[in-house]
């Protein structure tokens, strides 16, 4: 079986790298012979920083869907087409936005400089905050703020992109038309094999809809309706992600081994 696994607010907590408890977990996942995924909205420069290196070389969705890698290299990019950037550039000049660009692996970041978001970017400092005219291609946009971010959803909404909108930090996250994690799943033939997913916001529901059981970490309103199995926040929020993940691995442990 495939077990897939979000990063933040799911097996990564405060931008901190997974624990020991965690890392341990998903070993035993493996020796019951099943293949670990992590699919995150983070590209792939920011999600290796926070897991195992044990894990590096494993399959990496990114970018919400944008951006896969294996054994270290990226082998799928999906980016906005140029009519598209151009519209939504405009936009965000419009209503005068703040906001982290990516690339495949470089950045443009126009934001405070004591803005949350700089503790999660580029912790290895393995990549560069470029002008966005120097970007071959964009896969993702993160707009941190805005004269009028409802206004500006409201236009972006009404593009042939995917927006998703995160309550907690008052982010809207914008990727391009038809790509998400499933779909990443999709391309690299792994849904039909099944797979369980673990996740905790909006731009994994997608995910829940195709997995064969889906285990939410939270308690985000939308996503809950597609969960088979939910982890409220506690005090004892990790042991019990712990318990759940060891639980699901000898359940399915009959299902089909990977190398």
């Amino acid at each position: 079986m495939n077990f897939v696994f979000d990063l933040d607010g799911t097996i990564c907590f405060k931008g901190e790298p997974m624990s020991q408890d965690i890392v341990q977990a998903l070993h035993a996942v493996e020796d019951d012979g099943h293949r670990v995924i992590f699919a995150s909205a983070r590209p792939i420069r920011d999600m290796l920083p926070v897991i195992h290196p044990s894990f590096h070389d494993h399959i990496l969705i990114g970018g919400n869907g944008s951006l896969v890698a294996s054994e270290q290299t990226i082998v799928q990019s999906k980016s906005f087409d140029d009519r598209e950037l151009s519209l939504i550039t405009g936009l965000l000049d419009k209503h005068k936005a703040t906001y982290l660009i990516d690339s495949d692996w470089n950045y443009t970041y126009n934001g405070p400089q004591d803005h949350p978001i700089l503790n999660n970017l580029d912790p290895a400092k393995t990549a560069q905050n470029v002008p966005l005219a120097h970007h071959d291609r964009i896969i993702k946009i993160l707009i941190l703020s805005a004269n009028n971010l409802k206004a500006l959803e409201n236009e972006l909404l009404r593009m042939d992109v995917v927006v998703h909108y995160h309550g907690s930090e008052q982010v809207l996250d914008i990727s391009p038309t038809t790509i998400n994690k499933r779909t990443a799943l999709q391309t690299l033939g792994i849904e039909n094999e099944g797979y369980i997913v673990f996740g905790n916001d909006a731009n994994d529901i997608e995910l829940f809809k195709g997995a064969q059981y889906a285990v939410m970490i939270g308690s985000h309103k939308s996503l809950r309706f597609y969960a088979d199995h939910t982890i409220d926040s506690t005090s004892h929020l990790e042991s019990h992600i712990v318990e759940q993940i060891r639980h699901l691995s000898q359940k399915y442990v009959y299902s089909t081994s990977y190398s």
